[in-house]
Formats: C-alpha cells, sequence, structure tokens
C-alpha cells in the first residue's frame, strides 16, 4: 500500500508535464522511501528505471548500457556503450512516447566509481539534453555526499538541476494510516518509538500490541530494526563513536551546547561541526522561543538541541545503554524494567510534535481562529508553553499538551493563562488550546462551551485527515 507523498507527486508530476528539460534531484536519508516514491509516480509512465550498484566502472558501465538499450534497434547490435558520452547521449533517443524519463537511483556509487561521471553529465546537459524533451532524475541516499559533491557550488552540476527535492519522513497523519485498526492512543505511541520513516513503520505487525512490537520487532537481537541505528550512522558518519556520544548525551537531556560539551568531554570547537552533520541529517534538531527574533536564532551558542529522529531517540535512551542484556535475549527484562516505566512519559513530547503538526494542518485549511505566522514552543526562566503562534495582528495561541491517563481540569488552562502574563509583548486576542489523552473534566467542557477563547482537542480530533492519493 502506498500512502501519502502528495506534495512530492505533485512536484514531480508538474515537472513531468513541463514543455522543458528537466534534470532533478532527489534525496533523503536511507530508509525514507525514495525509490518506492520514484516507482509509484513512474508506474504508468515510458520510463527507464536504473539503480546503481556498487561495482567497478566498467560494470556499471555495460548495466546501464543494458537498461536504457533494452527494446530500442539499437539492442541487436550494441551490449555496452563504448564511453559514459556515448550512454547518456543515447537517453533522447530512447524510443518512448513522450517525454523520455530515466531515473538513476544511488547515484552516488555511479560517481564513487568514476569521478568525471558528473562532468560528463553536465557537458551533455549543457550541449544537447537541455534541449530535449527528457526528464532526468538522480536520487541518492548518502546526504553528505549529494549536498556536497553534487550539489555544491564547486561541483559541476551545480546551477543545472530544474528541481531539488529532499525528501523527509512521513509526518504523524501519514503515519497513523499503517495502523488503521488500533486505537488512536497507540498510533500515537507508535509515532513515538518509531517516527515517519516508512521502513521502520513496516516492522511493526498491525496485529499487535505497541509492547509486543517493541519485544519482538525492536529489542530481539537479529530483527531488522536491532541494527538499524548502527547502520545507518556508519553510511553516513565517520568517528561514529563520537556522534554516538552526543546523540546520547542529548537523548538524556542535555540539551545546552554546554551541556553536551560537560556530558563528552569533547572539544568544544568540533561539538558545532558534528551537531551541525546530525542536523543535516535530520537526527537532531536546533530549537529555539518561538518569539526569538532572527539574530538570536542566528547564534551557535543558543537554542537547545533535541534529537529529531523519533526511532534515533527511542534507540538512544532505551537500546544503547541496554545492549549487554539484549545481546543475551533479555528482551523482555529490558522491556520490563528499563522501557515500560518511562514509556508514557518518554511519549509526551511526540505528543506535542504531534499537536503542532495538527495546528499547521488546520492553519493550512484555515480552521483556527485566525491564520498564524509563526509556530513553536515558547519557554523562558519561568515557564514553558508547549505551543505558542502569533500573527502580527495581535493574536496569539498558547496550547498545552497532556499525555496523561487522567482528564484535564481546570487547573490546565488557568497555568496557561499565567504563563500568557509573562510574555514581554501584550496580545488583544488570546487563544488558549488543551489537548488530552484521556479527555476533559465537566466545569472545563462548560467553560469552553462558553468561551470562544478555549478550545479542547481530544484524541479522536486528530484523527481528521484523508491520505489517499
Amino acid at each position: 500500500m502506498f500512502y501519502g507523498r502528495k506534495e512530492e507527486l505533485a512536484f514531480l508530476r508538474s515537472k513531468y508535464e513541463s514543455k522543458e528539460a528537466q534534470l532533478i534531484v532527489l534525496y533523503g536519508r536511507r530508509r525514507v522511501g525514495k525509490t518506492e516514491l520514484l516507482r509509484y509516480f513512474c508506474k504508468e509512465k515510458p520510463h527507464v528505471f536504473y539503480v546503481c550498484r556498487e561495482c567497478i566502472d566498467s560494470e556499471q558501465l555495460r548495466l546501464f548500457s543494458k537498461k536504457i538499450l533494452d527494446g530500442s534497434a539499437l539492442a541487436s547490435y550494441v551490449n555496452t556503450f563504448d564511453d559514459w558520452e556515448d550512454a547518456f547521449t543515447f537517453i533522447k533517443d530512447i524510443p518512448m512516447i513522450g517525454k523520455k524519463l530515466v531515473v538513476i537511483d544511488e547515484y552516488p556509487y555511479m560517481v564513487n566509481a568514476n569521478r568525471s561521471i558528473s562532468s560528463i553529465l553536465q557537458n551533455l546537459w549543457d550541449e544537447i539534453l537541455k534541449n530535449e524533451d527528457v526528464m532526468i532524475i538522480l536520487c541518492g541516499s548518502s546526504m553528505s555526499f549529494i549536498e556536497k559533491e553534487i550539489l555544491g557550488e564547486k561541483n559541476p552540476l551545480y546551477g543545472r538541476t530544474t528541481g531539488i527535492y529532499k525528501l523527509l519522513a512521513f509526518d504523524f497523519f501519514t503515519s497513523m494510516n499503517f495502523f488503521k485498526n488500533a486505537p488512536m492512543a497507540e498510533r500515537i505511541l507508535n509515532y513515538a518509538v518509531l517516527g515517519g520513516t516508512p521502513h521502520y513503520l513496516k516492522q511493526f505487525d498491525p496485529a499487535l500490541s505497541t509492547e509486543d512490537n517493541i519485544k519482538s520487532n525492536i529489542l530481539t537481537k537479529g530483527c531488522v530494526l536491532y541494527n538499524e541505528v548502527e547502520f545507518l550512522m556508519k553510511q553516513e558518519l565517520r568517528e561514529t563513536a563520537t556522534y554516538y556520544s552526543i546523540i546520547e548525551a542529548i537523548a538524556f537531556g542535555s540539551t545546552k551546547l554546554n551541556d553536551i560539551y560537560t556530558k563528552t568531554l569533547l572539544d568544544k570547537s568540533k561539538i558545532n561541526v558534528y551537531l551541525k552533520n546530525l542536523i543535516n541529517l535530520n537526527i537532531v534538531e536546533r530549537q529555539y522561543p518561538v518569539t526569538e527574533g532572527i539574530k538570536k536564532v542566528a547564534n551557535a551558542q543558543g537554542g537547545l538541541y533535541r534529537i529529531k529522529d523519533n526511532y534515533f531517540k527511542f534507540y538512544f535512551r532505551f537500546i544503547f545503554p541496554h545492549l549487554s542484556e539484549l545481546e543475551a535475549g533479555d528482551a523482555e527484562g529490558v522491556y520490563h524494567y528499563n522501557v515500560k516505566p518511562y514509556l508514557n512519559e518518554y511519549a509526551s513530547f511526540a505528543f506535542e510534535d504531534i499537536c503542532i503538526q495538527y495546528m499547521r494542518k488546520q492553519n493550512k485549511s484555515l480552521k483556527l481562529p485566525f491564520r498564524f505566522s509563526k509556530i513553536g514552543r515558547w519557554w523562558n526562566k519561568q515557564a514553558e508553553v508547549d505551543i505558542m503562534a502569533f500573527d502580527e495582528k495581535g493574536n496569539i495561541l498558547l496550547g498545552e499538551c497532556k499525555w496523561r491517563n487522567s482528564k484535564v481540569s481546570i487547573k490546565a488552562l488557568n497555568s496557561l493563562k499565567e504563563k500568557a502574563m509573562l510574555l514581554k509583548k501584550e496580545y488583544e486576542n488570546k487563544y488558549f488550546y488543551l489537548f488530552s489523552k484521556s479527555g476533559f473534566d465537566e466545569e472545563l467542557i462548560k467553560l469552553s462551551q462558553a468561551d470562544r477563547m478555549i478550545r479542547l482537542v481530544k484524541l479522536d480530533d486528530l484523527c481528521f485527515l484523508d491520505n489517499k492519493q
């Protein structure tokens, strides 16, 4: 089943339907669904889909030649092109009706075997291909390689691409479709554990509970997710031990730059470089209070670091510290003593992210009291607010997200109103949103019915999106 990716497909379709030649770079982290997206896009269109191998250049040329020659008259007497220039030039002559669509998946493998590939393609694009009815899509999983070796200013294809798309993981509202028959609370818990990476979501059995899935599909040695983080880190980064120590420090609460330094004892001048690499991989993010200006955000020393990828967060919080026990086959014990007691608290942070995603969807659909221009978290030395959104016309929205097994009372609303008093700027209209796992008590419900500035959002209210193509 193919879920989501409406915006991505719309982008690719618009490029395909264009009268101009197209050279597209689509990239993203491993397991995020690039190949599946491109195969879905190519479905029912004449196309060539070539997946590069990790092999020597001559073998790569032979395999690529065989793929693009398939079905052409030339194939009867040519097996392999003499060189890459001839192979790429033939793209314009592939026997297809309409635009000649060619996908080269895992393009970095091709370049690694022959560093002149991008230069050859650039020259042919400038001289021939940009004037033909072609659409070439270069796809890759090595994000650092794509951004530095292909999209960087000093590289041959810089300025030639007609589209660059960085594919990200699913949001919650697409991810929850993998567990359509599960209660909303369990869908949220699964997202808190796995995040929105399609390959990870597929590892959970929809017929099992979150607890059983964690024990059998994460904590059990030999399952796909057990070694996933180690595999991805080695594919993308060097000095993996250093990155492990940084991520683990953040996972256990060292969110300020100085705290990370104190915990890891790494060279301060190098920590920023490591953190930047983790941010580029969408593993870590740096957050600021949503009211901060551009100058504060640009300050390399400011902000709080948090693990953005939910599965990485789960791994370093619950798996990495207990690898010895898991290697000995004690999945049951690790879950019972080291995961279960803390899972609810752990999920509360993902619930906040989901509520912000919900507000963005509502904002886009014009279903909020006003259209906000910024949304995010807010904090100072005195208080924290889970969600704050505002516009330039004097409207502000403050939200509290309660992931707990008791109903939310008026006490939570009063606390939110007190926090609103700490804001330096006075807003004309203040709206208060409360999100709850377990609903609301009668007093708060009655108050919200009488006051349009108060909105209550239950778990079932989050399930409102249709993700069909």
